[in-house]
């Protein structure tokens, strides 16, 4: 599950150290953690301890409050730091009523929280998408609640983000069967500026639905364009289709621990020469395609020296992609070459089977690698 921008990531701030900022989860923990709080006290704690899964104790103040007969809600608005994390801002509310003897500490989606309708992921289908990690945090601080009170541990919890059904829409939660709203998420209770972890953990998480609903053939694309184009090329259904932007890498090495009988890799001239020359992160900031090394490659699959020194001459991918074009060189079909073997190293399955396709802006078929075993 994942709140990642589904647009992909951009460039990071350079000219000063990068802020950290908290997960939904550990937003969550401490609102759920201060209303049980006050339901069973009388009293909001402002602010509020949460403990992190690394054991650091960091407090936070309560944006809103309120405590009635039989419920307390306290809320706590997200700050990010300085990731492009949509939910930044975001107010994530907790409603806790006493729950059942004996039931511990039980979980509801509130309004702007999905449900999880596939397979596969953390949380199984028909659960409130609430993560494993918040879901202990959560209830180890509605637990440290009740051992100084005295009383048994037993809450209902109602987690809720103030517009997070419209927030949702920007994420990939509607792809993986996360329904009405946002996930709650967090592994460490930090979020790491531009570390991109959320982006890799949703590549994860739609192989992993992919897988459990069956299907044999997943395609990861670097962009909208891309997607589209392989979808239509293969009449893929939307679960095989992996949003995986510049991560080629992370997604190839997660199939490798977790096998789909195809995986197709597609995207555009420009990424997919830079995934030729080696590149397994395709983003601009690891680097610009190299024109004299893709000269170099048109030469040895027989271009002659004048269109080789044209392509080199190039001032982008796409404009050598044209030079190649009129001459009716397959550049493409040479991208997709190199660009399969960089990847099938990575994946080094030969249960595998990996094509690569590469498509220009308007979706057309440029350039293919056909379906081959992987093997290391």
């Amino acid at each position: 599950m994942s709140d990642v921008p589904s647009d992909g990531p951009e460039g990071a701030p350079t000219d000063r150290p990068l802020k950290r900022g908290w997960t939904t989860g550990t937003c969550a923990a401490g609102a759920a953690k201060a209303a049980f709080a006050a339901l069973v006290t009388g009293a909001f704690p402002d602010p509020v301890e949460v403990e992190l899964p690394n054991g650091a104790r960091p407090a936070f103040a309560l944006a809103v409050q309120d405590l009635g007969p039989d419920s307390a809600m306290a809320g706590i608005v997200k700050d990010a730091g300085d990731d492009p994390d949509v939910t930044h801002g975001a107010l994530v509310r907790a409603t806790v009523r006493r729950g059942v003897a004996g039931a511990g500490v039980t979980f509801r989606a509130g309004e702007g929280v999905g449900m999880v309708t596939r397979p596969g992921l953390p949380i199984a289908p028909g659960e409130p998408a609430i993560n494993p990690v918040p879901r202990r945090m959560i209830a180890a601080g509605i637990a440290e609640v009740a051992r100084a009170a005295g009383i048994a541990a037993d809450a209902e919890v109602e987690i809720s983000i103030d517009d997070g059904a419209r927030l949702a829409l920007k994420t990939l939660n509607p792809r993986l069967g996360i329904v009405g709203g946002l996930s709650v998420l967090g592994t460490t209770g930090i979020v790491v500026p531009y570390s991109c972890a959320a982006w890799i953990h949703s590549i994860h998480r739609g192989i992993d639905v992919a897988r459990a609903m069956g299907l044999d053939h997943v395609a990861g694309a670097t962009g909208n364009a891309s997607e589209q184009a392989v979808q239509k090329l293969h009449g893929l259904d939307e679960v095989a289709l992996i949003d995986m932007g510049d991560f080629v890498g992370g997604m190839l090495k997660y199939v490798r621990a977790h096998p789909v009988a195809k995986v197709t890799v597609a995207g555009g001239v420009a990424k997919m020469t830079k995934l030729g020359q080696g590149f397994l992160d395709l983003h601009s900031k690891r680097g610009r395609a190299d024109m004299d090394a893709l000269a170099t490659l048109a030469s040895g699959a027989g271009a002659g020296p004048d269109l080789s020194a044209r392509i080199g001459a190039a001032h982008m991918v796409a404009e050598a992609f044209l030079i190649a074009r009129a001459e009716g060189f397959p550049l493409g079909d040479c991208v997709a070459r190199a660009a399969w073997a960089t990847a099938a190293r990575a994946l080094g399955r030969a249960d595998v089977a990996l094509e690569i396709v590469v498509f220009d802006r308007d979706g057309t078929l440029m350039g293919r690698a056909p379906f081959a075993p992987a093997q290391a």
